[in-house]
């Protein structure tokens, strides 16, 4: 009541939901005791008929009875709410009872999710319900066929990864034929695992490029910069985001090159991007190499980060670090970002285990609520206090000797850690002492699925990079059915599944996700946290704070202590938070700017809007094609050189803007504001371009064969295109990196004075 006088997050009224579920329980005993189950009308979704209804189906076709909880979460994403529910409650399932309901509102639902194998394991697992309530059900895949995706958006509900459906948006906005065209217009998404998609991902650009090369990255940088040492060569910022060279260091790349480096601006840029890969990114921290290629991790899952790359030649200067051959690159032909995607959609709800931390998030950037689903039992689960210590050694040699001890009562333990690399030590260090962990990382996540599964085993030491997005219940005593219910019962005794995080992340949902694992549905369980001062977490975002010192065995137990953490953890959130709101200023106008220019191409495609505009432009011309090749060749003809003269404008367009943004950060030593420079720049830049989209297709009407190959006239597009996601470069631009430098020279002007 409080949180909803103060208008906070989380505060939705649940009472209208739940007393429509409760008439629906009074409801059930006679639904059940229909034959057959007609499929709710339209105006009977969201009512206690259509809860009993539901229900009732679920009971049919998968032997699940949805908990009342489970119900009222349908009811709130029906109202377009995002619902938060903990690890354990069902959100599959509720996620699945409201899209039925919207399709049955006759409304098309993308059910979106944060990797393919959840997308097609949740479409398959709930087909028998839609199937029974009269619905169609597809799923979408990286590996998906055209043929298989036309297929699976003609459906009803279509389960699709995020980044699957942002890419097929991409490829139908360069479609010149409207037969071609595979996404249906949005209407309602649907989003799961919410927080991550909406608000971590919501930045992430999704890219269509084409004229693919070879990247390039000088191997010579790399082997350059791989002599130099830290403290002599170069130096690194106390936030390990800005790496530059000393005297020394300029001194001695300057002999080894032959030149005066700074006459020379391109070979600074290649120092740099090489001096980073080389000292700020991390192999098995930030990235992995397998098959002989780079892939980014995904900070928030620990995952591999498929199809990510990074941008400004960062991802090539990784790989020439690593000794691998270039990956291709080619020119960006249009983007969006995940959130750009989202926004598209009349309709958007979602759930997720951790909402009200990013409740403000939602509401500022997608204007939805969260609704706080209460658990179908209560959590019994103990939540230890952290353990603080001075150094990491420490802090580790305790992690071990407490998953020792544990691992020694019989009870499952789930460790999670911070990053691939300190899953393989703790791995080492666990083999040490004689015991035989599982290791769950970015580096075997296609095992995912059957080693969570058996987490919760008599006796289980899990090792896991991050815990979000698993999708995998860990259930006590084990998955496998000879387990039986003895097996849990013995585990329950034990206490349960006890977690044991190996340092806080920068985020306080991260940090409950894990422990979420353990508890589940009224559940015994336990966690605890070990941090340390050495910590990245730390030393990055409370860099001037000092913890209060440590007793004789190195904990720390002062109370302030928890305090630092805490206060190093709300800077992280609020850096984050930054980021986000910052790339979506830059990138809101260029997304009106697209929406408008999609509007003008889909009345080209559709429509006969092109060949009335270069009829008005060039109406002897017109009259003369038409004359010699009939209405119809020449609107062909017309509208492939009108949509080729936009998408290359907007391709040009974009790569102008990218240029733009990357040196605007310098008029802030102006006194000028970035941004809005930025979009004095955009707007005139646009209205540029719809001239130059006029002239362009002018000039190649009056000169172009409509009836020959048009390709062969100027007018080729790529032969082939290709996706990925760019990651944010984590170190910001050239120039973020440039006034960072003067921050801090000017600060430690102050300290000195």
């Amino acid at each position: 009541m409080i949180r909803r006088l103060l208008d906070k997050p989380g505060s939705v009224d649940l009472t209208r939901f739940q007393a429509t579920v409760a008439e629906a329980a009074r409801l059930e005993s006679e639904v059940r005791a229909r034959p057959e189950l007609l499929p709710p009308a339209e105006a009977a979704v969201g009512t206690a008929e259509f809860c009993a209804v539901v229900r009732e189906a679920a009971v049919r076709t998968l032997g699940q009875r949805p908990y009342d909880v489970q119900l009222v979460g349908t009811l709130a994403l029906l109202h377009g709410h995002v619902a938060e529910m903990a690890t354990g409650e069902g959100k599959t399932l509720s996620g699945a009872l409201a899209a039925a309901g919207f399709a049955l509102r006759g409304r098309r639902v993308h059910v979106i999710s944060v990797n393919d194998y959840l997308a097609r394991r949740d479409a398959e697992w709930m087909a028998p319900l839609y199937q029974a309530l009269g619905l169609t059900v597809g799923w979408i895949g990286q590996g998906s066929t055209p043929e298989e995706r036309r297929a699976a958006y003609s459906r009803d509900v279509t389960y699709a990864a995020v980044s699957e459906l942002g890419f097929d948006v991409l490829r139908d906005r360069l479609r010149t034929d409207p037969a071609d065209l595979l996404v249906p217009a949005p209407e309602v998404a649907l989003v799961d695992e919410a927080d991550s998609v909406l608000v971590d991902e919501a930045r992430v650009p999704l890219i269509l490029a084409g004229a693919a090369d070879p990247g390039r990255a000088a191997p010579e940088m790399a082997a350059l910069v791989r002599r130099l040492s830290r403290g002599y060569h170069f130096e690194v910022d106390d936030e390990g985001r800005n790496v530059f060279l000393t005297a020394k260091g300029t001194d001695t790349v300057e002999t080894a090159l032959g030149i005066s480096l700074y006459d020379h601006p391109g070979t600074v840029a290649e120092v740099n991007l090489a001096l980073h890969a080389h000292a700020l990114l991390t192999r098995d921290v930030d990235y992995i190499v397998r098959d002989g290629r780079v892939h980014l991790i995904n900070p928030s899952r620990g995952r591999v980060a498929l199809l990510q790359r990074w941008p400004d030649g960062l991802h090539a200067a990784v790989e020439a670090k690593e000794r691998l051959a270039p990956s291709e690159t080619g020119e960006i032909l249009d983007s969006i970002t995940i959130q750009g995607l989202l926004t598209r959609y009349p309709e958007i709800c979602g759930m997720t285990g951790t909402a009200v931390a990013v409740g403000d998030q939602l509401r500022e950037f997608y204007k939805r609520e969260v609704a706080v689903i209460p658990p179908n039992r209560p959590c019994v689960r103990v939540d230890e206090p952290d353990r603080i210590f001075a150094a990491a050694d420490d802090k580790v040699a305790a992690v071990v000797e407490e998953i020792a001890a544990q691992h020694a009562t019989g009870r499952p333990v789930l460790v999670g850690t911070l990053d691939v690399a300190e899953s393989e030590r703790l791995d080492l260090r666990l083999r040490a002492r004689g015991l035989a962990p599982v290791v769950l990382n970015a580096k075997n996540d296609a095992e995912e699925a059957s080693i969570i599964a058996r987490a919760g085993a008599r006796g289980a030491i899990t090792v896991s990079t991050q815990m979000a997005g698993r999708g995998t219940d860990i259930r006590l005593g084990g998955a496998a059915e000879e387990d039986g219910d003895d097996a849990e019962e013995a585990v329950r005794r034990l206490g349960g599944l006890y977690v044991i995080g190996t340092g806080r992340h920068d985020s306080s949902r991260l940090d409950d996700q894990l422990r979420g694992r353990a508890g589940r549905q009224g559940d015994p369980g336990g966690s605890v946290f070990f941090v340390s001062g050495e910590d990245v977490l730390l030393t990055a975002y409370a860099p001037d704070a000092s913890l209060p010192d440590a007793d004789a065995d190195g904990v720390v137990r002062n109370p302030q202590a928890a305090s630092t953490v805490g206060h190093a953890q709300r800077v992280a959130e609020g850096a984050n938070l930054e980021i986000h709101r910052n790339t979506w200023r830059y990138t809101r106008l260029l997304e009106r700017q697209r929406d408008e220019l999609l509007e003008r191409r889909d009345r080209i495609l559709h429509e006969d809007t092109g060949a009335r505009a270069l009829e008005d432009a060039c109406p002897e011309r017109y009259a003369e094609l038409r004359e010699s090749a009939g209405e119809a060749a020449v609107e062909r003809a017309a509208r492939q050189i009108v949509l080729f003269h936009l998408d290359r404008c907007w391709t040009e367009h974009l790569a102008h803007m990218a240029d733009v943004r990357e040196g605007i950060h310098l008029r802030a030593l102006g006194r000028l504001n970035p941004l809005d420079e930025f979009n004095r720049e955009a707007v005139p830049a646009y209205r540029h371009l719809l001239d130059e989209i006029g002239r362009r297709s002018k000039e190649t009407f009056e000169s172009v064969d409509v009836t020959g190959d048009l390709a062969g006239q100027g007018l080729a597009r790529p032969t082939a295109t290709w996706t990925y996601l760019v990651q944010e470069n984590p170190f910001g631009s050239e120039w973020d990196r440039v006034l960072s430098r003067v921050a801090a020279a000017l600060k430690g002007g102050r300290r000195r004075r």
